[in-house]
């Protein structure tokens, strides 16, 4: 399979005697149409399930498409495996990866590979398939980033999947409200799983450790970027920690990409209970002063006051696209073909 547009080149990477490379037999990625290569060039920037929506939207529009994921999960398989083998948690760059699956026959089975999780009663119990294969690859390779360049080989994946930082974080927060009886006693709490659980209000979150090295190819990719987007996603522990790592932040605050700002359909349990849509933006001004934001893109479901949220915007320098973007069947999914066609017209609009 040919590399995708703006993807890395995995086959230069040498894999131990006696390891044969089965991409070869992925079958050949379909023709692109007449001006595809004037699509956009996208940096998505996230994790876990708000990543995969941007990412399921976003494959529609380009094939320049990279996914800068957060590597501070310390729960499920991904915990288990971050804790036994050292490295980072896989988690959330395999759900990613499966969001590029390419939409054949091919790429809806490995996806379905990756995302399988075993039942038993031994060790094996809750792991994804996925999380095995990337965690196995980077022990072939001892190179997080080339290990994820071929596992997007073998699904045909519609861009590239990259770690936000070369060693795993923790997230750690101070949050109020959970000392009874002291309403504004703070409390620091430690970890991804805590803070995504927490029954107080977060307050702020910082990063350890505070200065994690990034890949190159991360720093490179927002550089040359035509847009950024961030979100959606777990506020706190997904979408704010991205700008909280110097080096990404000071890439962030340099391009010339535009930025686009896709906020939630509902306020997360936990982390923003009771924030409204101008809430979200107050916390990311807060924790990213630097940062530049042409677009943001919100549904009216969860805007209760319009002039609020783009008065919020206007002073990140951002104009408002609201846009029905849900599922439409009560949860708060984000469909991904309404949120292409909103992020088409974002596109459109800011070129």
């Amino acid at each position: 399979m040919s590399p995708l547009p703006g993807a890395g080149h995995p086959s230069s990477t040498s894999f131990p005697t006696g390891l044969v490379p089965t991409v070869a037999a992925a079958p050949a990625a379909a023709a692109h149409p007449a001006g595809a290569s004037r699509a956009p060039s996208v940096v998505a920037l996230g994790g876990g399930h708000g990543l995969a929506a941007s990412l399921s939207a976003l494959r529609h529009l380009t094939d320049r498409l990279t996914a800068v994921v957060t590597v501070a999960d310390d729960g499920g398989s991904s915990g288990r495996l971050r804790r036994e083998l050292g490295g980072l948690p896989p988690g959330d760059l395999r759900m990613a990866l499966s969001a590029l699956c390419d939409d054949s026959e091919w790429g809806r089975t490995w996806r379905d590979v990756l995302q399988h999780r075993f039942t038993s009663e031994g060790s094996l119990h809750q792991h994804a398939t996925g999380n095995l294969l990337i965690a196995t690859l980077w022990e072939l390779l001892g190179d997080e980033v080339a290990g994820l360049d071929w596992v997007g080989r073998l699904l045909g994946a519609r861009g590239r999947v990259l770690p936000m930082a070369a060693v795993p974080l923790d997230i750690v927060a101070d949050v109020l409200g959970l000392v009874p009886g002291a309403p504004g006693q703070v409390t620091e709490v430690r970890g991804q799983v805590a803070v995504a659980s927490t029954t107080g209000r977060v307050a702020t979150v910082r990063l350890l450790p505070p200065d994690p090295p990034v890949p190159p190819e991360v720093v490179e990719a927002v550089a040359t970027a035509d847009w950024v987007v961030l979100g959606p996603g777990s506020w706190f522990t997904s979408v704010l920690p991205h700008l909280m790592v110097p080096a990404l932040a000071h890439a962030l605050t340099r391009t010339a990409a535009r930025t686009c700002v896709t906020l939630n359909l509902a306020a997360q349990p936990g982390e923003t209970d009771g924030f409204s849509a101008e809430a979200h933006l107050e916390v990311l001004a807060a924790h990213a002063p630097g940062l530049r934001v042409d677009t943001v893109l919100a549904d009216p479901v969860a805007v209760t006051d319009e002039s609020a949220l783009r008065a919020s915007a206007a002073a990140l320098g951002a104009d408002v696209v609201l846009r029905t973007v849900s599922a439409g069947d009560g949860t708060p999914r984000h469909d991904a073909l309404r949120l292409a066609a909103a992020y088409r017209d974002v596109f459109a609009a800011g070129t």
